[in-house]
Parts: structure tokens; C-alpha cells; sequence
């Protein structure tokens, strides 16, 4: 099995563009990737796209646009997750020598407001069952009632990610916030306020991945120590266990982790061998959660990682330096490979304010539609 390096990355800031289209900024991501990686438009045999509200053959057009057509694209739709499962399946055919250089891309140019889903037959989301921030709510109180989780560690969670974001040229929101603001913030869903919620809006980011090569430059690259996607199991309708997703007090591994059980024995590696994580926190709560079902700490000690403070810039875990989706807010199609993005950086050390000294090895991790989970290990 070959080896696979992030050869090149690339990004269009996550925002909102009135005046560009997502195929224009794919076309940004994807120049930017090609040119960090030193390929031509001609220079990868396959690209996978991960999207969710770009319309049929919208990888197709984005590559129309560079001239670069004529090989196999493939879109891919996983919710939050697509770019994670873009990526696997890049990684995957390069490591059976299928192809040598692939490009991975995504992008998204979402609805204003609540996202709606088609995922979920009517009357299910009539119910609240649906990926709102009702369904979030209810797994933000589970997680408060099992895990010691207060609306003051759901405030830190925002305080920190913001705080990361300032250093973010990409990021949507780039001010700090204080816990007091953020809960002062409109309560949308108790325990969830405004803040604590992050945006749905536009952006692209895209990865070369390669066939790792011989030699110290090769020795020295990003590799994809492994690239696992995992779905919810039978009855656990969002893999989140609240009331509504019909199992109660039941011990089903959800799907985020079942993928980093994947991901870890893939990459002969564990939770103590992080440096830095990239977790989905579609909500201050899904972050918290994220630390549970990744293992980064014990069932029920989420709160005691906010409190030590070791998810911080300078703490032992470091998660979220790009600021998270509360900072750069979510397109979809670009969530996971944006989170890439910054963690090739990272091991690069080329992060400026907000890098990780030292950093080796980096996880990123998707959730989308609650029934698909992503796990991505990078190595150093």
C-alpha cells in the first residue's frame, strides 16, 4: 500500500460572498491547492468533491472553469462529513496505486438560517427530529444531565474558539468574545444561545493528495495516517442519543466513535499521541460531546477538560486553533477539508499567532447529518 502526503492546500474564506458563486470559489480553492502543491491542471488523475447544496456535476464545473476535465469526478455528499469522505476515498485509491495525484475539494454556498434537511421524512422534522437547534437543545441538556456540563462551559467553548478565530484570515467572525456576551446572546433552544451556535454560510477549500515520496523531503511531508467514515448504527436515528433519536440510557457507539476507533487503529495510534484537534462544534455542546466520543477524555469528563483548560492555545490538547465553525461559521462541503486545511498548516508549522508548537500528529472530525462521522489523522 502507498503512503499518501498532502502535497498542497488551499482555501477561499469562509463568509458570506453575495457577488461570487460556489463555483467560483471552488475555482479559488482549487488554484491555491495546485499551486502550493506545484501541479498543473493537468498534473492529478482524479477529483472527488464533496458538497451538499451545490447542484448536480458541481465538482464537474469548477473544474470545467481551470480547463481540467476529461479524468474521473466524483461528487460526494455526506453532510458535514463530505469533504471527510471525500478524502477517504482519494486517500484509499492512491494507497491501492489506483492513481498517483488526486484532488480533493469541496465548497458550499448555504441558505440563510436554520438549515432544513432532506434527510428527514416531513413529519419527523414537524416532531423535532431534525437537525435544528431543538434536536441540538436536547442533546446539549443530555449532556449536561451525564456529564456535569453547565451553560458556563458551553460559554467557554465560544469564548475559546472566537478567541482562536481573531488569528484566522479565513474565519467569518474574528472578534473575541467574553462569556457574558454570549450569554447574553438571544436563547434560541435552552440551553443554546444565539453564540453558541455556529453560522451556516459560504466558502471552499481544497486538497493534492499524492502518493508519498522517497527521500527527506518526502520524510519531512504531511501524510494521511488515516481517513475513516463511519454511520450511525440501527436505532440510533442521529447517533446522538437524546429522547427523540428512540434508544434512551443505551450504550450504542455512535458514529464519530466508531470512526476514530477506525482512524486510530489504522494509523497504529491513540488520543495520547494528539497535538492538536480539529472537532466538529456545530454547537458549543457538539464540541464537548466530540471530546467523549473521540476519546480524548472519559465518558462524563467533558467538563473537567474545559475547566483544566486543557483545550486552550498552550494547554496539553489544543482543539479548534482555527476557531472552529463558531468561528468560520459552515459550508457544509468545505467543513471538513477547511479543518485540513489548518491542520496541514499546523504540522507544517506555518499557523503564524495561533500554531502549536511542536505539532506531530493532528485529528480532524466531522459530523454530518448526525448519521455519518468522519475521522482524518495527520502525521508529521
Amino acid at each position: 500500500m502507498n503512503a499518501v502526503e498532502v502535497a498542497g492546500v488551499g482555501i477561499h474564506p469562509f463568509g458570506r460572498f453575495e457577488g461570487k458563486t460556489v463555483t467560483e470559489m471552488g475555482v479559488t480553492a482549487v488554484r491555491a491547492a495546485l499551486a502550493d502543491a506545484g501541479v498543473d491542471r493537468r498534473g492529478f488523475q482524479a477529483a472527488f468533491c464533496g458538497t451538499a447544496y451545490s447542484g448536480v456535476a458541481a465538482g464537474h464545473r469548477v473544474l470545467d472553469v481551470i480547463g481540467a476535465t476529461g479524468g474521473p469526478i466524483v461528487d460526494i455528499e455526506a453532510g458535514c462529513a463530505s469533504g471527510g469522505a471525500a478524502v477517504m476515498m482519494a486517500a484509499g485509491a492512491i494507497a491501492a496505486g489506483q492513481y498517483d495525484t488526486v484532488l480533493v475539494f469541496g465548497m458550499e454556498k448555504m441558505p440563510k438560517g436554520i438549515i432544513r434537511s432532506s434527510f428527514f421524512a416531513p413529519w419527523q422534522e414537524q416532531a423535532g427530529m431534525a437537525a435544528t437547534p431543538a434536536y441540538f437543545a436536547l442533546r446539549a441538556q443530555r449532556l449536561m444531565r451525564e456529564s456535569g456540563v453547565t451553560r458556563e462551559h458551553l460559554a467557554e467553548v465560544v469564548v475559546k474558539n472566537r478567541a482562536n478565530g481573531v488569528h484566522n484570515p479565513d474565519a467569518m467572525f474574528r472578534k473575541e468574545v467574553t462569556a457574558e456576551e454570549v450569554m447574553a446572546s438571544r436563547l434560541v433552544c435552552e440551553p443554546l444561545h444565539l453564540w453558541m451556535l455556529c453560522s451556516p454560510n459560504e466558502g471552499a477549500a481544497a486538497l493534492v493528495l499524492r502518493a508519498a515520496r522517497d527521500g527527506a523531503a518526502g520524510g519531512a511531508s504531511v501524510r494521511v495516517a488515516a481517513a475513516a467514515l463511519r454511520s450511525h448504527l440501527p436505532g440510533n436515528v442521529l447517533s446522538e442519543a437524546t429522547p427523540m433519536s428512540g434508544l434512551i440510557d443505551d450504550d450504542v457507539p455512535a458514529a464519530t466513535t466508531l470512526a476514530a476507533r477506525a482512524a486510530f487503529e489504522e494509523a497504529g495510534l491513540g488520543p495520547a499521541d494528539l497535538d492538536v484537534v480539529e472537532a466538529q462544534d456545530t454547537d458549543a455542546a457538539r464540541e464537548l460531546l466530540s471530546y467523549e466520543e473521540l476519546g480524548l477524555c472519559p465518558t462524563g469528563d467533558a467538563a473537567k477538560l474545559v475547566e483544566e483548560g486543557a483545550t486552550l492555545m498552550g494547554g496539553r490538547l489544543p482543539v479548534n486553533s482555527s476557531g472552529g465553525l463558531l468561528s468560520k461559521g459552515e459550508p457544509l462541503g468545505a467543513s471538513a477539508l477547511g479543518q485540513l486545511v489548518e491542520l496541514t498548516r499546523q504540522l507544517r508549522g506555518e499557523a503564524g499567532p495561533r500554531q502549536v508548537e511542536g505539532a506531530r500528529v493532528a485529528l480532524g472530525h466531522t459530523v454530518g447529518r448526525g448519521a455519518n462521522a468522519s475521522v482524518v489523522i495527520l502525521t508529521r
